[in-house]
Formats: C-alpha cells, structure tokens, sequence
C-alpha cells in the first residue's frame, strides 16, 4: 500500500478550444508534458464523490467556508475486478490552501472499508494515520455514493519549478445512477463541448512568464467546482421538472 500527500494553492480557468490551441504551445518553452502526456496522449480520471442523502457536504462547499473536505474513491482505469487498484482520497480546503491525503489499495478493500468499516491489513505508519483520518470522517459524516464524475486530463509541469502544474480536463461527465467505478464512463457532459477546465496547482507565486500569456490570451481567473457545478445543474433540473409536473396538474 502506497500513499501520497500534497499540499497547494489552487486557480481554475475555462477556456476555448482557440485559446487552448494558442497556450499549450507556448508551454513547452517552460514546462514538460506529465509522464502520461506525451506525443499528445491524455488520460482518464474516474471518481465517485461521497455526500449526505440531503447533499450536505458540497451545500457546504458551495457556500464558500473557511475549511471544506470531501471524500472521493478515484481510479486511472475503469476496474474490472475487485483486486484493482484504487484511490482513496480525502480534500481538504483550508483558507485557500488545498491538501490531499490519499492511500491506495485494492477496490474490494476500498468497499470493505467504506461500507463495513474495515480498515486494510498495512504496516506503514502513515498509511494508518490517514486510514484513520478517513474513518474519523466517516464516523463524523454518515455519506453515501452521490456522484460518479470523469473526464479526460492533459497536465504540464514547469521545468524549473515542479510543483508548478497545469492540468487540463475536458468531456467532464457526471451522473447520479450506476455510482460505480467499474460501470464506466457515461452521463450529462456538465462543462460543453471544445471547452477546458484548466486548473493551475502551485505552492508559492504563479510564474511572472504564465501571467504574461494569460493576459495576452484573455484568459481569465473563475469558479468551477466539478461537483459544485454538476450539484447547481442537478439542482435546476429538478427544480424545471418539479414545474413542468405543476403545470400538467393545473
């Protein structure tokens, strides 16, 4: 069993498929393609989100607090057995600073820890901290599959600086039924079509030379969730159904 942590600042822009066009090139004077990205290859993430049967957690994270978390179990492959490999990830937001504890381990281990508390067999003493961090939050939040969510990610890292990262993820799909990783790929595309999410990951400033090609690209600062977006979609959808069905009664 293997564990990662990070630590970081977070900044998310949408952009067209022209400024797409127009920054990725200009990237690679300062930065590589990710391991999983080169001769333009990209990859696939696959998670499922856990919320409250009312939605309480991404109500809260909507609401812009001062600390936020969220459970989510991710994959890099659409599992086919339960000894795949998993991830399972608790986020956290704290004042702007987002941290990631993570721990890998098999699907089946995954759902035998999930939903009849049993923790994996490991010897590592970190791997039992955050496996314990993640069952005080399941102890304090009774949360259930809400959200299936995947998309297709292109990343960068700077040359210089590493922790200096962008990824880009497009055909963002989400859905509320068949909630598991092994059902695949499929649901309402919540971002559009030729539109990217890119996201800038970074521990100290933003490079002087991104600034630049963002202000000469109109490229622009905003607010998108994965899940907050596809929680305010789900939340329209229903409430147009609920007056469609109001109309028909009258």
């Amino acid at each position: 069993m293997a564990i990662k942590s990070f630590k970081r600042f977070e900044k998310k822009f949408i952009l067209s498929q022209q400024q797409y066009n127009e920054l990725v090139p200009r990237l690679l004077e300062y930065m590589n393609p990710d391991t999983h990205c080169k001769n333009d290859k990209n990859y696939t993430i696959y998670n499922i989100y856990y919320d409250t049967k009312n939605n309480d957690v991404i109500r809260h994270s909507i609401s812009k607090p001062y600390y936020k978390e969220k459970l989510r179990l991710r994959s890099y492959t659409v599992p086919t057995s339960l000894d795949d490999k998993v991830f399972l990830e608790l986020k956290k937001k704290i004042n702007g600073i987002v941290s990631k504890r993570r721990v890998v381990m098999t699907l089946g281990e995954a759902y035998e820890f999930l939903y009849y508390g049993k923790k994996p067999i490991q010897d590592d003493y970190i791997n039992k901290q955050v496996l314990e961090e993640i069952e005080y939050y399941l102890s304090k939040n009774k949360v259930y599959p809400a959200v299936y969510i995947g998309y297709t990610r292109n990343a960068y890292f700077g040359k210089d600086d590493t922790d200096f990262r962008l990824t880009f993820d497009s055909k963002i799909i989400a859905r509320r039924y068949d909630l598991s990783l092994e059902d695949g790929c499929f649901g309402n595309d919540i971002l559009g079509e030729e539109r990217y999410l890119m996201e800038v990951k970074f521990l100290g400033a933003i490079p002087i030379w991104f600034t630049q090609i963002l202000s000469e690209l109109k490229i622009y600062n905003t607010n998108f969730s994965k899940y907050g977006n596809e929680y305010m979609s789900y939340c329209f959808e229903n409430k147009n159904n609920s007056s469609k069905r109001r109309e028909k009664i009258c």
